[in-house]
């Protein structure tokens, strides 16, 4: 943890433009100790509480980002799961959600699925997940405009 909170007081200190000497002062008046690698974890967020009180705005890194699926054919998929979403057709419109809904709809036909969407390679079993989209889209009666996925 020690490492990710120096990392942070860097972070800090760029932002507020405080170049190594004045870190340095900052960390000795508010800990008594000018290196950080003599600070415990402790004496280490009281810096960062010190720096974000003279207007520090860390930012939060936490949020999981998923990448672009690998493929056109996936990325329609996540295009179709997320019109379901916003029509309010979906219990669960996240990325879980559309893991749950193969597993529970293709689970026993295909034997095996896997645990990730994009993890998907037989262009069959994409065009099934495809299809059972489209007709629940279909049933809900989402409009969906077809002609940016056409070749």
């Amino acid at each position: 943890m020690s490492r990710a909170l120096q990392q942070k007081i860097h972070v800090g200190c760029r932002q507020l433009g405080l170049d190594a000497d004045a870190r340095r002062d900052l960390q000795l008046v508010v800990t008594g100790k000018a290196s950080m690698s003599d600070m415990s974890d402790t004496e280490l967020k009281s810096v960062l509480k010190r720096l974000e009180k003279e207007g520090f705005k860390p930012t939060s890194t936490s949020k999981k980002r998923y990448k672009t699926a690998p493929r056109g054919d996936l990325r329609l998929v996540h295009k179709l799961w997320g019109e379901l979403g916003r029509a309010g057709a979906l219990r669960d419109p996240s990325r879980a959600g559309l893991n749950r809904f193969i597993q529970a709809r293709f689970g026993n036909v295909w034997g095996s699925v896997p645990a990730d969407v994009d993890m998907l390679r037989e262009w069959a079993q994409i065009d099934a997940v495809i299809q059972a989209l489209k007709s629940w889209g279909e049933r809900a009666e989402i409009e969906f405009d077809w002609s940016m996925h056409q070749k």
